[in-house]
């Protein structure tokens, strides 16, 4: 089974891009983030008339994350737990079929300026998440959790680390939260088959980054014991990020035996 995990930039305006990606990738399962659309406005026969079942959890104009795949979604639950208050569209969680496998799909809050109350929501958001995700990996199920984190985790995830150091991505908290979640439990998926540098899935659309390769590597996969002892392959797909009108981040892909 082959997952992708993918920063849309806006469903609306990449449409054409999202559209020719499930044709030509053709993905069994796939997160978005950043779909940057209510539930109601979502292009579903975008994603629904090439054979997909598909989940939202939508906000006007921004945020926004969605779940498509070519089994049946099961269990679907909107919202990290953990503060009733927190509105923004940020989390969706599913079972993928009959498969045992828990995917959750992330778009983790980017935190800049730092510090200050976007920081701080940040580092509540990854406190969340590592609650949410020790709960998961107690019920002893496979889990995969998917998505933007926004979050650099070493020097070698970027082209320029010098550049970011002052930058929520790459500030040492931001770093030590990611590493929580790895030390509790989860797997970063493109390390375990990957470690070497200059692998990216982020180019911003300024000063020539892309074709300078001037990236960073903030979209992962982390996966629990049970779904980490499944995992064949993973590997980052640069070729969407090259075509007219592109999101800025590119597909991260998984591979899972059954």
């Amino acid at each position: 089974m082959k997952l992708a995990t993918f920063n849309i930039n806006g469903v609306k305006a990449r449409a054409e891009v999202l559209g020719r990606w499930l044709d030509t990738s053709a993905p069994d399962v796939a997160v978005l983030q950043e779909i940057k659309s209510v539930d109601e406005a979502f292009p579903r026969a975008l994603i629904e008339d090439r054979g997909y079942h598909l989940e939202t959890h939508g906000q006007k104009g921004f945020n926004g994350v969605a779940i498509l795949s070519k089994l049946p979604l099961h269990d679907v639950t909107r919202g990290l737990p953990g503060d009733e208050s927190d509105e923004q569209a940020r989390y969706i969680e599913a079972d993928i079929g009959e498969t045992g496998l828990r995917v959750c799909g992330l778009y983790l809050p980017n935190g800049n300026p730092a510090p200050g109350p976007k920081y701080d929501y940040k580092l509540g958001w990854m406190e969340r998440l590592r609650a949410r995700a020790a709960a998961l990996i107690a019920r002893e199920i496979p889990v995969a959790f998917a998505g933007d984190y926004n979050v650099i985790p070493q020097p070698e995830d970027a082209a320029r680390p010098d550049a970011w150091r002052e930058d929520a991505l790459f500030l040492p908290q931001s770093r030590a939260a990611f590493r929580r979640l790895e030390t509790m439990g989860l797997y970063d998926a493109l390390r375990l088959r990957h470690p070497e540098p200059g692998l990216y899935s982020f180019w911003d659309y300024q000063a020539g980054a892309r074709p300078k390769n001037d990236g960073i590597r903030i979209d992962h996969w982390l996966l629990s014991p049970k779904a980490a002892d499944r995992l064949t392959d993973c590997w980052i797909e640069t070729a969407p990020r090259d075509w007219e009108k592109p999101s800025d981040h590119t597909p991260v892909w998984v591979e899972l035996a059954a």
